[in-house]
């Protein structure tokens, strides 16, 4: 985990990148391929990787303080872990959900309520979201940190 603030940046940027990629690659599978091309997935996934960036270091004091206020065995890290992921990742689906309902809109349009497609577009990135974060973004995340920052950053101090 993050010990400083310049950590906890790169952290963000591991965490974005990764959930983003995922998340990307899951909503157009979903949404059709068919209207794909490289370059307009490289502009979106830009435009949603800075907008995630933004939501996420909005989001995450807020769901810590909620995570640490969760009765649960404090001393474990991997018990913050996990309380953190189950903070975050809903608060995350919820906003960036919106976008994804305004891409749909633009690129395709919304067939019925806005609020049922909203609660449905929520619900299918919830199932992809918590285990990517808990299962492959997460771990990636903290081992690409303790590999290759902290070494330089801890040196740097000393």
């Amino acid at each position: 985990m993050p010990s400083n603030k310049k950590e906890g940046i790169i952290f963000g940027l591991f965490m974005c990148f990764g959930m983003v990629l995922i998340m990307s690659v899951y909503n157009t599978i979903l949404h059709g391929v068919s209207s794909f091309t490289v370059g307009r997935g490289i502009v979106q996934f830009v435009i949603i990787f800075l907008l995630a960036f933004v939501t996420e270091s909005l989001v995450e004091p807020r769901a810590r303080k909620i995570a640490l206020s969760l009765p649960y065995e404090k001393s474990k890290e991997l018990n913050f872990i996990v309380a953190l992921a189950f903070c975050m990742v809903p608060m995350m689906v919820l906003i960036m959900s919106i976008y994804g309902l305004i891409l749909t809109a633009i690129m395709t349009g919304i067939e019925g309520s806005v609020f049922s497609a909203y609660i449905k577009t929520v619900g299918l990135n919830s199932i992809v979201a918590l285990p990517s974060q808990l299962l492959i973004v997460g771990p990636i995340s903290r081992w690409l940190l303790t590999k290759y920052i902290k070494p330089s950053t801890q040196h740097l101090n000393t």
